[in-house]
């Protein structure tokens, strides 16, 4: 739907459907539609109108048609706030997220996009604060643990990146491989922290006995300039790694620096 993965993780944005609104059914808007008669077509929604905007990066037009919606609900002010957010528009982005909570103080999907919003406009701390409590809701949410993890790593937290990296793999283990336009947002880093980042990313993999994965990170580490080689061949947790025959080759290579 959005923009695509970079090379060093993303943080992600989350739209989120609640089954209900304070106890009562979800607005027309909101709710699935029922399922056609034979030989019919179901109507599409003006908030289903709104979600194709989005797909094809028409963001004002999503953003107008969600507002037009009556009533309004969390859910389409935090898709509101997110077609800003696309847009470059932080600050209405913000607004309509901390709406979206009032309405619903826990709404986890709406915590996490502010965080993004705080990451984004480089405010690192602020955002592990609100992607920490996201995830005191959603604990279980892969992405929301790897938008931690990359705001502890942009704030040089490497070894609390690195767990939050881990619990997101173990959660999903694609989650650093999916390609989904599902609500991504590039994050811009130097080569020095995309090379950090690759380098513990594979020793993420290698914890979790993805070998391949494991591989491919450690070559992007040289690639982009990772110059403590030795902690390939020292750190415990590449042991079973420096087994392999792939691992020498690549102890071998002096690959040229992106």
């Amino acid at each position: 739907m959005w923009t695509h993965i970079t090379l060093v993780g993303a943080i992600v944005l989350a739209a989120g459907f609640p089954a209900k609104l304070n106890g009562q059914q979800p607005a027309a808007a909101e709710q699935a539609p029922p399922a056609s008669d034979a030989g019919r077509q179901t109507p599409l929604t003006d908030e289903g109108r709104a979600d194709i905007f989005m797909a094809r990066k028409m963001f004002r037009e999503a953003a107008e048609l969600y507002l037009s919606i009556k009533p309004q609900n969390w859910v389409l002010l935090n898709k509101t706030g997110i077609a800003y957010h696309q847009m470059g528009e932080l600050d209405v982005a913000r607004r309509y997220y901390e709406r979206s909570i009032r309405m619903k103080k826990d709404y986890a999907e709406a915590l996490n996009n502010l965080g993004a919003v705080w990451y984004a406009k480089r405010n690192y701390r602020r955002a592990v604060s609100f992607y920490e409590k996201a995830l005191k809701l959603h604990p279980n949410s892969a992405s929301m643990h790897s938008n931690l993890g990359t705001a502890h790593f942009a704030r040089k937290k490497y070894d609390r990146a690195a767990e939050q990296y881990r619990i997101a793999m173990e959660l999903d283990p694609d989650v650093f491989e999916n390609r989904s336009t599902q609500g991504v947002l590039l994050q811009e880093r130097t080569v020095e922290e995309r090379a950090k980042f690759n380098f513990y990313l594979a020793k993420t993999y290698a914890r979790t006995g993805q070998a391949e994965r494991a591989l491919l990170a450690i070559r992007k580490a040289l690639e982009f300039g990772f110059r403590e080689k030795n902690k390939f061949v020292e750190d415990d947790d590449f042991a079973k790694l420096r087994e392999l025959p792939e691992f020498a080759e690549l102890m071998k290579l002096e690959p040229r620096v992106l």
